[in-house]
């Protein structure tokens, strides 16, 4: 169920009027939706404003996930989703979300307002895993999210078996993990 403080186009409220309430200082945007002026910004608001975009068989994923957690202020750009039931589904591609196939294990998911989300762990490990500066940025300000998640990170990889780009995933988060200590030696 659809938070009340969401307000989609055509929902409860056609795409001019809402259009409208922002003009006039009513709403302001939240990733996909529209939320009151007044209200506070939550992990369930952000992840229930890319509800419909996600839906049931997809899950919120990378920078994505970051920013409903909390480590990014400002949405991407595109939303990254990723497939979150074992059979395979069709997609529509579009210019709003980048979509990646492979399955994200149920033990690695949350719901979040409604909408299933990678876990702090396997989203600070898949950002530490893809090969831009962007990503890199998110995998720092996940790290500072919580103490120990690092190191979680760190076992997670370390246990897994081979697969692509996980020396450089575990070199960046090793490196996160130094900045972390040194952080917490000058404060």
């Amino acid at each position: 169920m659809s938070s009340p403080f969401l307000y989609f186009a055509d929902d409860r409220l056609s795409g001019s009027e809402l259009a409208s309430a922002r003009l006039d200082g009513l709403v302001v945007e939240l990733g996909e939706a529209y939320i009151p002026a007044d209200a506070v910004e939550t992990a369930a608001l952000r992840a229930g404003s890319l509800a419909r975009l996600v839906g049931d068989l997809l899950a919120a994923s990378h920078l994505s996930a970051a920013w409903i957690h909390g480590a990014l202020d400002e949405p991407p750009a595109r939303h990254s989703v990723q497939r979150a039931v074992a059979h395979r589904i069709h997609v529509s591609f579009g210019r709003r979300f980048v979509y990646r196939d492979p399955a994200i294990p149920a033990e690695d998911l949350a719901v979040v307002g409604g909408v299933r989300v990678t876990t702090p762990v396997r989203t600070l490990v898949d950002l530490a895993r893809t090969p831009d500066a962007a990503h890199a940025d998110g995998a720092a300000r996940m790290a500072r999210l919580a103490p120990g998640l690092v190191g979680e990170a760190l076992d997670r990889l370390g246990s897994a078996g081979p697969f692509p780009r996980k020396r450089d995933a575990m070199a960046l988060l090793r490196r996160l993990a130094g900045a972390g200590a040194q952080d917490d030696v000058t404060r």
